[in-house]
């Protein structure tokens, strides 16, 4: 395994909260506004995202947050949602 691809020690990671963590996880799989039309139909990703969205969520005590995002999750991976309009182009 190369370098680049080696998890950090456990002691590396022991240096932040597991909270600290899951918005790290988030925000790496939070998909940004350059990627919302080239990933905004990907279902693994928009339920990745919604997924560690609720990890948050329920690290934070918020139990309602943490299941309507893991409800969302599950409607990607079900296909019973579909990815809606663009943000930036607005109502025809």
């Amino acid at each position: 395994m190369s370098q680049s691809t080696q998890l950090p020690k456990t002691s590396q990671l022991n240096e932040f909260s597991t909270l600290e963590l899951a918005q790290a996880l988030m925000e790496r799989l939070t998909i940004s506004p350059n990627d919302w039309h080239r990933l905004k139909s990907n279902r693994n990703s928009r339920a990745s995202e919604q997924v560690a969205a609720a990890v948050v969520f329920l690290l934070k005590n918020q139990p309602q947050e943490a299941q309507a995002r893991l409800e969302q999750a599950v409607g990607w991976l079900d296909r019973s949602i579909s990815a809606p309009p663009c943000p930036s182009h607005g109502k025809s």
